[in-house]
């Protein structure tokens, strides 16, 4: 079944004269560079937009896979916080930022001869909340993955399969996710939060988001690693050093990492009666 999927992937490209892929070094994208280099050599590029958005650490990662896939990578910079639209954070936030990823894009593939974009949408996230998948459509930008309807879990075999280490990779939303829509997003609290997550993962933490609703960091973690944490981090200390990155309250949220969490209020979200199913999953 994966090596089928794998074949209709490569045969994708196949039909392809060149790609430019959509990069943001989530699993997804990366498996579509991959393959994408892999049938066309340097006729393919991976381009990641750098916004305030990603987290450097992201960015440096992205860097760091496509130069292990030999894939030819570039650069560019968004600018969506410049949308009051998207700073506002409305519940279609990504549509707007999607919007202006695929702006910044489009003309560059047209430039240079590309005959659209392609991105890492699979076929698990046309099931879900995802506004920006209707922005990347109105653009002609293409969706190898969930074309050919390979899941999340195919993405993960599949990369697994081909000896990729970062197979399991945690997802990594853009940190705009992170606050409550109504709430506006600024640089300042997208930094307060990036630095937050970053001073988790240099603790050891990888699955992690760090919500942001006000003063207020609240720490998601998978439910299995939530009674370790209390007991293994120093705490006053954790709290201390949240506050100076800019936050006046540090909670644990005690249901565990959810993905999608703030979607609730908008009927767009797991129900809370399945929740302990889905924490575990």
């Amino acid at each position: 079944m994966i090596t089928a999927k794998l074949d209709h992937l490569r045969a994708f490209f196949q039909d392809l004269d060149r790609a430019l892929v959509a990069y943001s070094g989530g699993i997804d994208s990366t498996l579509v560079a991959k393959v994408a280099f892999d049938v066309l050599g340097d006729r393919a590029v991976a381009v990641t937009a750098e916004s305030p958005s990603l987290l450097p650490d992201d960015l440096e990662e992205a860097q760091i896979q496509a130069a292990a896939i030999g894939i030819r990578h570039e650069i560019v910079q968004t600018h969506e916080l410049s949308n009051p639209n998207y700073a506002a954070n409305p519940t279609n936030r990504c549509y707007f930022c999607k919007s202006e990823l695929h702006d910044t894009l489009k003309p560059l593939a047209i430039e240079r001869g590309y005959p659209y974009v392609l991105d890492g949408v699979n076929a698990d996230d046309l099931r879900d909340y995802r506004p920006g998948i209707q922005a990347a459509k109105e653009r002609g930008a293409r969706s190898p993955l969930a074309e050919l309807g390979i899941s999340k879990l195919e993405v993960r075999e599949i990369s697994k399969h081909l000896g990729l280490p970062w197979w399991d990779k945690p997802a990594q939303p853009c940190l705009s996710s992170r606050f409550p829509y109504g709430e506006s997003i600024t640089l300042e609290k997208l930094q307060r939060v990036g630095r937050a997550e970053r001073h988790l993962r240099q603790l050891g933490y990888r699955d992690l988001r760090v919500r942001s609703e006000g003063d207020t960091a609240r720490i998601e973690l998978p439910p299995s690693q939530i009674a370790a944490f209390v007991t293994a981090i120093d705490l006053p200390e954790l709290v201390a050093q949240f506050q100076s990155f800019g936050f006046l309250y540090v909670s644990l949220d005690l249901e565990g990492l959810i993905s999608g969490k703030l979607n609730r209020p908008i009927g767009q979200a797991p129900p809370l009666a399945s929740v302990g199913a889905i924490a575990q999953g």
